[in-house]
């Protein structure tokens, strides 16, 4: 396995009130944390996309910009994992676990998820249409590993968006599976989620 990263941060962070990439957690801006869970978890090396120091410009979609990532890998790249910089609380241990699992060789992508707690409802503006059953639904988390060949496929195969890699292989045919998550791997969407994510490291 020859494996390699690639940290995407390149939104405009609009929610936020900026790009997320650099806000800073406990002296570190964002795409550091991310960037060290994946180099610690494994991944031999790391390409940055957004405006972070030594990264690349992003795309217009998201998926564009892990397409920017992926083609510049180093040579020889057989697996990659991907990483959200706006989940900067993901640990080591997380990216050990995606691709551990993504070296047994059966499946192409593995995905970490946590269940949904809470009650779900389908809403038409402010109405309230329906309940939805959530026995087998997950909320799915970065970081992502793959086999790459599989996620170019994919890339090549459609280019319609995606709000995540694997929901791409997906659409190809391609098997994915789920590992269990980290309920404290959050993603950060809002300013107060920064308070959220400080708490959580303390």
């Amino acid at each position: 396995m020859n494996l390699h990263g690639v940290v995407v941060g390149a939104g405009s962070g609009q929610r936020f009130g900026g790009p997320k990439a650099t806000a800073v957690l406990r002296g570190r801006p964002l795409w550091e944390w991310a960037r060290d869970a994946l180099i610690d978890g494994g991944a031999a090396s790391v390409v940055l996309v957004g405006p972070m120091p030594g990264g690349m410009p992003g795309g217009e979609r998201r998926r564009d910009s892990v397409l920017l990532g992926l083609s510049a890998l180093p040579a020889g790249t057989t697996h990659v994992v991907i990483h959200d910089a706006a989940r900067p609380v993901a640990t080591a241990s997380l990216t050990r676990a995606v691709v551990a699992r993504l070296a047994i060789g059966d499946v192409a992508g593995v995905v970490p998820v946590v269940a949904v707690r809470d009650t779900i409802k389908r809403v038409e503006g402010e109405l309230v249409v329906a309940t939805v059953d959530r026995a087998d639904l997950a909320a799915v988390q970065t970081p992502q590993a793959f086999l790459l060949e599989a996620l170019l496929e994919a890339h090549r195969a459609s280019d319609d968006d995606a709000s995540d890699d694997a929901s791409m292989i997906e659409r190809t045919g391609g098997r994915i599976v789920s590992i269990p998550g980290e309920p404290s791997n959050l993603k950060i969407t809002y300013p107060e989620d920064l308070a959220m994510a400080e708490a959580l490291l303390r």
